[in-house]
């Protein structure tokens, strides 16, 4: 399976015009937007959808978690097939999937459908995610990708806001099917607006897809998560350690095989650049903290404090917008200095964002909340432009679908996995099944219980803390290769 080589002629300011680069980054913003939205949107429904479509209390997450999942197993090959048949192509058909896979989802009738059409979402949303870097990349010469990769994360900041906002909203006042249908529309005007203004630029090259890497990945972190999941509201069981270690032996499986292909699902020559290896680890040990902490505020919000999910969600407000608001100049800071700077200074201030966090009790002024949220925004939104500048600047141009694939994976391996650890960290102090209803907002707390949940909380996010300083010390480490401007590898 592949295609032949293609050469054109890159879009700079002078040949496209700053207009046709304004609306390109636009279309671009607008697609990790509504991804975006639908990371965050869909937690503050899930009570709604569980009691509408009578799921049981396991099943329900991977309304969340599935959609997760196969971005992350599916980032490395559709970049691949951006690499091959056109990056904006992907990227074009990506949004058409999702807004199929939305509408699908608003029509969903039971716990099968549901998980299903999420799934199907879910691809629309990994060709979406995981060519949009490599689009920037084309877009943009090296010098300007740092500020061009904060716009986008302008995206990703609305994109949540809108998910929170909306979700709460339209949960309290609509019905949950339509946090799907608002993408329909918002879909379609970025599809017609991608057609016009975006085309492929750049060499193609020849490409198979490794399918058997594929499944082995995906069969083994299925197992080890659907049993960290199980974990959460259930003892530990034969089954269950069975999961666990057969999704351990699958994962060694894949690692093994992928040494034996020539065009492995993880390109692995990747990581012999010097920058790479640390800026994906990075990626991953903050994407294990930071998605984590969407939980369990929402938890303690809804749980100990009483919240109803719109009073909730309007508190991570205020720091998703100043997270919009500092993306551009965290990118702009990472094309004139290095981006190892902003990346670890950003790291840094998560890392007081969840002592802050760690400091809430049950009658703690909710004030604390939103203060942390908007600390915790500003050091996400320094990370995440630099970090996917270094990798995009590290990498040679053949290679910028593999490269966003495979930063796209680590962050979302990280991502999947949070939830469970937040869930097993957060329920030392109460029953797993208890903290889960919470989670799931279908129970609230109070007395003893509240405190002893909330205690469970500090716990939480002290571990949080941890895994944004090891995340730290990855990015940090990349000042011993330079000023993070690392020479350009040839293909």
């Amino acid at each position: 399976m592949g295609a032949g080589r293609h050469t054109a002629t890159p879009i700079t300011r002078s040949d496209a015009g700053g207009r046709h680069l304004a609306l390109a980054m636009a279309v671009v913003m607008t697609g990790v937007l509504i991804t975006a939205v639908d990371t965050t949107i869909v937690v503050l429904a899930l009570p709604e959808i569980q009691h509408s479509l009578r799921i049981s209390l396991a099943s329900v997450v991977w309304v969340v978690i599935g959609y997760l999942l196969v971005i992350t197993l599916l980032a490395t090959q559709v970049g691949r097939l951006g690499d091959m048949y056109g990056r904006v192509r992907m990227y074009q058909a990506g949004f058409l999937i999702f807004i199929v896979g939305s509408a699908a989802c608003a029509l969903s009738w039971n716990e099968t459908s549901i998980i299903g059409f999420r799934i199907l979402q879910g691809l629309g949303g990994a060709l979406v995610s995981s060519n949009s870097g490599a689009v920037i990349a084309d877009l943009f010469p090296p010098s300007q990708r740092g500020r061009a990769y904060g716009f986008n994360s302008v995206g990703w900041s609305l994109g949540a806001v809108l998910g929170i906002v909306l979700g709460g909203a339209i949960v309290t006042y609509v019905s949950w099917r339509w946090i799907f249908w608002i993408n329909v529309p918002i879909g379609l005007a970025a599809l017609a607006l991608a057609v016009k203004v975006l085309h492929d630029v750049g060499e193609r090259r020849r490409h198979k897809l490794d399918i058997v890497g594929m499944v082995l990945l995906g069969a083994g972190l299925f197992g080890v998560l659907w049993a960290a999941t199980r974990l959460t509201s259930e003892n530990l069981d034969p089954t269950i350690t069975g999961l666990f270690i057969g999704g351990l032996v699958l994962v060694v499986l894949f690692a093994l095989y992928e040494k034996r292909r020539t065009e492995p699902m993880l390109d692995l020559s990747i990581f012999s650049i010097p920058t790479v290896t640390p800026t994906l680890l990075a990626s991953l040990f903050q994407g294990l903290a930071n998605y984590a902490v969407l939980f369990l505020v929402i938890m303690y919000l809804q749980g100990p404090r009483g919240l109803s999910p719109l009073n909730a969600s309007l508190l991570l407000v205020p720091g998703y917008m100043l997270g919009g608001v500092i993306g551009p100049f965290a990118g702009r800071l990472a094309d004139r200095t290095a981006p190892v700077v902003p990346a670890t200074i950003g790291l840094a201030v998560q890392v007081v964002a969840m002592v802050m966090y760690a400091h809430l009790k049950v009658d703690t002024s909710l004030v604390l909340v939103v203060v942390a949220s908007v600390v915790n925004g500003a050091g996400s939104s320094s990370f995440f432009p630099a970090n996917n500048s270094a990798v995009m600047k590290a990498v040679p141009a053949t290679r910028f679908g593999i490269a966003s694939g495979m930063l796209r994976t680590f962050a979302n391996v990280g991502m999947v996995f949070s939830f469970a650890v937040a869930i097993l960290v957060a329920s030392h102090s109460i029953s797993r099944g208890l903290a889960f209803a919470i989670f799931v907002g279908s129970a609230k707390l109070s007395g003893q219980l509240a405190v002893a949940f909330t205690d469970g909380l500090h716990t939480a996010f002290y571990t949080s803390a941890g895994l944004l300083v090891l995340s730290a010390v990855f990015s940090a480490t990349r000042i011993r290769h330079g000023t993070g401007r690392s020479a350009r590898v040839t293909a």
